[in-house]
């Protein structure tokens, strides 16, 4: 099965201090024909005006990441946390049994440009839990940032789901191999792709099931995110 999401379909949300992009169903804005892929809940595209950002709020038994496209993102919370997240860089927090949290722009002249993602858990009411990976990305290859295993220094999730960060220079090819099956989401941030002949630009998702091989090709300089889950 193959569900294409153009960014021209996705919900869109403008509230001066917050532009915000839904592929799937959120706050105020309703799909149902998007309410989640597998256990991938959310994926919000966030542009955060200079000093502005988001009140502290309650989470619970989700597993919660934000990647940050540009600028940089603040970050509290009510296990003690206090962190700042720049361009390039992923926050991992699990919400667990529950946690409350904020996030704000500490800039006073850029606006902060970052993707959050919502992954249902396997388990219920574990102990909250925060983490950040802040290595180099790999060159015109994959490089995994998030998995339930942790290999190669990723992030922990409870699920059985990876994220991927993509960064190609323009005509570049690869091929991602999926021999377990799993469901895959790709998410472009910048520039444009073909994945399985189906031609994807800024904004743009694709979701593939029963797939065991995504075919790559990238023609300009390109940023993307890809999942893999139950």
């Amino acid at each position: 099965m193959i569900t294409v999401r153009k960014n021209k379909d996705r919900g869109h949300a403008d509230h001066g201090w917050l532009k915000s992009s839904h592929t799937f169903s959120f706050a105020n804005y309703y799909d149902s024909n998007f309410m989640n892929f597998g256990a991938l809940r959310v994926i919000n595209e966030d542009l955060v005006a200079p000093s502005m950002g988001f009140d502290a709020h309650p989470h619970k038994n989700m597993e919660i990441f934000s990647y940050v496209v540009s600028g940089k993102l603040a970050h509290r919370d009510s296990m003690g946390n206090e962190k700042i997240i720049k361009a390039g860089e992923l926050q991992a927090m699990s919400a667990g049994s529950g946690v409350v949290h904020s996030e704000y722009n500490p800039s006073s002249l850029d606006p902060v440009h970052f993707i959050q993602i919502w992954i249902t858990p396997n388990k219920k009411d574990l102990e909250p839990s925060y983490s950040e990976w802040k290595q180099e990305s790999l060159e015109n290859d994959l490089t995994l940032l998030v998995s339930e295993d942790q290999r190669n220094n990723s992030l922990k999730i409870n699920q059985t789901a990876e994220i991927y960060l993509g960064d190609f220079d323009k005509n570049k090819t690869l091929t991602f191999n999926n021999e377990k099956l799993l469901k895959v989401w790709l998410q472009v941030i910048s520039g444009n792709l073909i994945a399985n002949d189906i031609e994807l630009e800024k904004g743009d998702g694709l979701g593939l099931e029963n797939t065991a091989h995504i075919d790559l090709n990238i023609s300009k300089d390109t940023k993307f995110l890809l999942f893999k889950t139950v």
